[in-house]
C-alpha cells in the first residue's frame, strides 16, 4: 500500500511481471491509497522491485509551476517542490512519512536551456537521447532520508561558488545578491561541526526561490531552500540558514516518527541554530535570541487560544492535517525546554554534550518523544533527581503559556512609547534607534505589538522620526505594518496587501492577510486582493489564507 494524491497511475510491473492495482477511499488530505498486488507469492529475503508508471496532476499540493511572466528573468517557466509534510504522495506514489527512510537516485529530464536541482548530490548531465532539445540531470542522496526531503526545482539557474563545499543557486537576477548576503555559509557549517558531530552529506548548496515560497526555509539535504525575503543587504538574517544548516543533524539525521513529534525536529535545530549564532556573534546575542523566541511563543499563542490543542509540545493529530497545525510552538516552546534544561543540568558546554551524544545515538533513525526522554535520562544518570523536578507532563501535553520572565533590553523604549501622552511625542527623535540593531528593532516592534493598541498619532510619529515604511528588512516591515494596522492606521493596508503578495512565507503572508480582513472597512479588499493573487500562489498558502479569509471551498 502506498500514499498517493491526485496522481494517475497507468501500469504496475513487480520484477518485470504486470501487477494488479486498484485505489482506495479517498480522504481530505491524506488522499488516496494505492494497493498493488503482487503477482507471485514473496519469500522472505527476496527482492522485489516495483515500477509504476504515472503522472502527477497540474494542482499537486507539493509543487508550484510559473510561467515565464512569474519569474525574475520573465523568459523561462520555473517549477518547485515542497513535500513537507505530507505532500510527497502527490508527485509519486510513496511511503509518505517521516518513519521509513530511503536512499534514492533520479533522471530529470528539461529543456536543455534550464537546470534541474534536487536534494541530493548532483552526478552530472548528458543530453536526452530522446529530444535533442532537452537534457538529461542525475541524482544520488545516498544517505538514508525521509521522503518528505525529497525535492525538486527547474528553472533558469545560475550559481556561484561561496565556499568549498557550497554554490549558491538563483535565478540571474538575484544571484550576486544572493551570495553576498549568504557569504557566512561555510562558517556556520564549521561551527555546527565542531558543536554536533561531522557533516556526512558531502555539498552544502543554498537555492533562492521566487518570493511565493511558503516557508523561510526548507531543509533539503545538499540543498536547502530559503524565501528571498532573508535578502536584506546586511546579513541580518542569516540565523535562517543556521537553522536549516542545523537540519543536517536535527531533523535530517535524527528525524521525528510521526508529525506530533515535529519538536523533536524543530526543538532541537532552534537550540543549535541559537549556539551557532551564538559562537559567531556571543553570548549575549544567543540570550536575546532566546527572548525574542519566548516573545514569538507568546504571540503564536495568543492568536492560536491558550487552550488550543495545537499549542501543546506534543499534539494529537489524528485526523488533523499537519499543515492546520503548523505554528512557532514546535519551534519556540521546543527550545524553551532544551533552554530550561540546559541551565537546570549545568549550562551549554554539558548540555551540548548530551546533545552531540542523542544525535549519534539515534543518527539514521526516527524516533518520538519517550525514545528521546528515556536516553536524556540515561546520559544524565547522575541528575535523576534534578530531571524528576522537572513537570514532565505539563511540558509536552498542557497547551498554552508557561509563566517565566525574561529581562529585555528594548523594553525600555517600547515601554516609552507606550507610556507617552500626546505632550511627550516631541520627546521621541531619530536618535532614539542609533544603538540599535535590527534585531532589537524586531524585538521592540514584538514588544508594541503584544500591548494595546497605540493611539493612532504615536504610530504617525513613530513613521515620522524612524521611517520605518523605508526599511525593507522583512521581519521589521511585517511587524511594523502590523502594528500600524492594530491601531487602525488606514496607510499601512495598501503596503499590508503589497508584502502578502509580494512574497508568499507563510510566516508574513497569513497574518498580513488576517489582519487587513480584520479590519471591517477593508475587509472585502483582503478578499478581493487575495483572489486577484489566488492563482499565482502556492498551494498550501492558497488553502490556508482560504480558510484564514473564509473563502475555501
Amino acid at each position: 500500500v502506498l500514499d498517493t494524491k491526485d496522481l494517475q497511475v497507468f501500469k504496475v510491473t513487480v520484477n518485470g511481471q504486470d501487477a494488479k492495482y486498484a485505489f482506495g477511499e479517498k480522504h481530505s488530505f491524506k488522499g488516496t491509497p494505492l494497493e498493488i498486488t503482487l503477482p507471485f507469492e514473496l519469500r522472505r529475503g527476496q527482492e522485489a522491485i516495483v515500477e509504476i508508471s504515472f503522472e502527477s496532476s497540474p494542482k499537486s499540493s507539493a509543487l508550484q509551476w510559473f510561467t515565464p511572466e512569474q519569474t525574475s528573468g520573465k523568459k523561462h517557466p520555473f517549477l518547485f517542490s515542497q513535500c513537507q509534510a505530507a505532500h510527497c504522495r502527490a508527485i509519486f506514489p510513496c511511503q509518505d512519512t517521516p518513519a521509513v527512510k530511503l536512499t534514492y537516485y533520479a533522471e530529470i529530464s528539461v529543456p536543455k536551456e534550464l537546470v534541474a536541482l534536487m536534494s541530493a548530490n548532483r552526478d552530472g548531465e548528458m543530453p536526452d537521447p530522446e529530444d535533442s532539445s532537452r537534457k538529461i540531470y542525475c541524482f544520488s542522496q545516498n544517505v538514508p532520508i525521509p521522503c518528505y526531503l525529497i525535492a525538486l526545482v527547474v528553472g533558469a539557474l545560475e550559481s556561484r561558488k561561496i565556499g568549498p563545499r557550497t554554490l549558491v543557486w538563483a535565478e540571474k537576477e538575484l544571484v550576486d545578491k544572493s551570495a553576498y548576503e549568504f557569504a557566512e555559509a561555510e562558517v556556520m557549517l564549521q561551527t555546527a561541526e565542531d558543536l554536533a558531530g561531522p557533516y556526512v552529506w558531502g555539498q552544502y548548496d543554498l537555492l533562492v526561490l521566487p518570493p511565493s515560497f511558503p516557508y523561510g526555509g526548507m531543509e533539503n539535504p545538499c540543498l536547502t531552500f530559503v524565501t528571498p525575503t532573508l535578502l536584506a543587504g546586511d546579513r541580518s538574517l542569516s540565523n535562517v540558514i543556521a537553522h536549516e544548516i542545523s537540519h543536517s543533524w536535527t531533523g535530517n539525521l535524527v528525524t521525528n516518527k510521526t508529525w506530533e513529534h515535529f519538536w523533536l525536529n524543530e526543538g532541537h535545530t532552534v537550540y543549535l541554530e541559537r549556539r551557532i549564532t551564538g559562537r559567531l556573534f556571543g553570548e549575549q546575542f544567543r540570550h536575546f535570541k532566546a527572548l525574542g523566541g519566548w516573545r514569538e511563543l507568546q504571540n503564536t499563542i495568543n492568536t492560536l487560544g491558550d487552550t488550543n490543542p495545537v499549542s501543546s509540545l506534543v499534539p494529537n493529530l489524528n485526523e488533523v492535517d499537519p499543515d492546520d497545525a503548523y505554528s512557532s510552538v514546535p519551534y519556540e516552546k521546543g527550545f524553551a525546554l532544551l533552554f530550561y534544561l540546559e541551565q537546570l543540568l549545568g549550562g551549554p558546554d554539558v548540555f551540548m554534550g548530551f546533545l552531540k551524544a542523542y544525535i549519534q545515538q539515534f543518527a539514521y533513525k526516527s524516533i518520538v518523544t519517550e525514545d528521546w526522554k528515556k536516553f536524556l535520562y540515561s546520559y544524565f544518570k547522575d541528575k535523576v533527581d534534578v530531571l524528576d523536578k522537572v513537570d514532565w507532563n505539563s511540558w509536552f501535553h498542557a497547551p498554552g503559556m508557561y509563566d517565566m520572565t525574561l529581562a529585555n533590553a528594548c523594553v525600555a523604549l517600547s515601554q516609552r512609547w507606550i507610556k507617552a501622552k500626546e505632550s511627550d511625542l516631541d520627546s521621541f527623535s531619530s536618535e532614539d534607534l542609533k544603538e540599535m540593531s535590527s534585531h532589537q528593532l524586531v524585538e521592540f516592534l514584538a514588544l508594541l505589538f503584544l500591548e494595546a493598541p497605540l493611539p493612532l498619532s504615536h504610530v504617525q510619529r513613530m513613521q515620522q522620526v524612524y521611517d520605518f515604511n523605508a526599511i525593507n528588512n522583512s521581519e521589521i516591515r511585517f511587524r511594523w505594518l502590523r502594528l500600524c494596522m492594530k491601531s487602525k492606521w488606514e496607510e499601512a493596508i495598501p503596503l499590508a496587501l503589497k508584502m502578502a503578495t509580494d512574497q508568499g512565507r507563510m510566516k508574513f503572508t497569513r497574518p498580513l492577510f488576517r489582519d487587513v480582513y480584520s479590519f471591517d472597512k477593508y475587509r472585502d479588499l483582503a478578499v478581493k486582493t487575495f483572489l486577484e493573487h489566488r492563482a499565482s500562489m502556492h498551494p498550501v498558502t492558497s488553502m490556508l489564507v482560504g480558510k484564514d479569509l473564509k473563502q475555501d471551498q
